[in-house]
């Protein structure tokens, strides 16, 4: 059965050049058994130390990570042998050796593990098929497409049973079609399997897909966590917004125009039962309003679908206020974009 995961005030620095490098900074998060947690960060924000301390591949310069209660900071030798065998890894450019077959490479950690024989043919067997390759079973990485390998890399991080796999930027190096399918295993193995997954990304795209928990992390700090379907309908953070406009279609410029206090650009999130309500309609008919629509879309999340749209709203400062209060009445979360958002 899997387990909880706390990271309590962890901070990570290195010296760097006579200086002190802060690569995290008093991070705290907790990861429920079976949870899909995202963990969305660009290039330097701390994200791939982080997942090194949850595998124990790095240790924090002070905090606690808890795995089912046992600190991992406070772990010796042995223990730590024996909670790794919990843990797998899954790497952006795979980390296969080319020597090895694919059933050799997803043999490697139960050869550590010192599992050998027919109990080792048995589980590399299971694997194959699980990730869709026991017809490559004898092929060598070279001979292999990035999904191909991937797959590998992850048959093999699960190959000792571990209770949580840890996803280092796992798709970013595969086109988008095998990122999909990937993905779709993920999911798999999180549902059939209950295994906890921890996945770090820089694209929320993923994000979307398949967790249901999500933190983001800037300069080593989080900055924002939640579940999915609540950072995507009322982000709070600068960075999460970004990383959400990222996701969809790009504002035209001639509407970025300078501010005016008869005209609001805005951009509106509904989900639930407001997706089917006409609340432009309403604007439109009890206020002395109009609405151009610029953009519109739908976020599929996992159990929710979130509606997207971008209107400029044009009218008296009182109208266009009370135009507002009704989305607020509606539970329609709407954010003024500024001109050079």
């Amino acid at each position: 059965m899997s387990k909880k995961i706390k990271v309590i005030d962890v901070s990570k620095t290195y010296p760097s050049a006579g200086k002190i490098i802060r690569a995290l900074d008093h991070v705290s998060l907790s990861i429920d058994p079976k949870d899909i947690f995202g963990i969305i960060g660009l290039s330097g924000a701390g994200k791939s130390t982080l997942i090194r301390c949850l595998a124990s591949l790095a240790f924090p310069s002070s905090g606690s990570i808890l795995f089912d209660g046992n600190d991992l900071c406070l772990m010796n030798k042995k223990q730590l042998r024996k909670f790794r065998l919990n843990i797998g890894m899954i790497f952006q450019h795979f980390n296969l050796l080319s020597s090895r077959t694919v059933a050799e490479n997803i043999a490697y950690p139960l050869e550590i593990a010192g599992v050998f024989g027919k109990k080792q043919e048995e589980r590399v067997d299971e694997l194959l098929e699980l990730v869709g390759l026991s017809h490559k079973k004898h092929a060598y990485p070279a001979l292999l497409s990035g999904g191909e390998k991937q797959r590998v890399g992850i048959a093999r991080a699960l190959s000792c049973h571990p209770d949580v796999l840890l996803c280092d930027e796992a798709t970013s190096a595969l086109d988008p079609k095998t990122t999909q399918e990937i993905l779709t295993l993920l999911k798999s193995i999180n549902e059939q399997l209950g295994v906890t997954i921890v996945l770090i990304t820089h694209e929320m795209e993923v994000v979307k897909q398949i967790c249901n928990k999500v933190a983001v992390i800037e300069a080593g700090k989080i900055v924002e966590e939640g579940l999915v379907s609540d950072v995507f309908f009322h982000p709070k953070h600068t960075t999460t917004k970004q990383f959400l406009r990222n996701t969809s279609h790009e504002i035209p410029l001639e509407f970025l125009r300078e501010p005016s206090p008869n005209r609001k650009l805005l951009r509106l999130r509904f989900k639930g039962d407001v997706l089917s309500e006409p609340v432009i309609s309403e604007i439109i008919r009890k206020y002395n309003v109009d609405a151009n629509i610029l953009l519109g879309w739908i976020d599929r999340l996992q159990a929710l679908s979130i509606g997207n749209l971008i209107v400029e709203l044009t009218g008296s400062p009182e109208e266009l206020s009370c135009a507002l209060n009704h989305f607020a009445e509606k539970t329609v979360n709407y954010e003024v974009i500024e001109h050079g958002c």
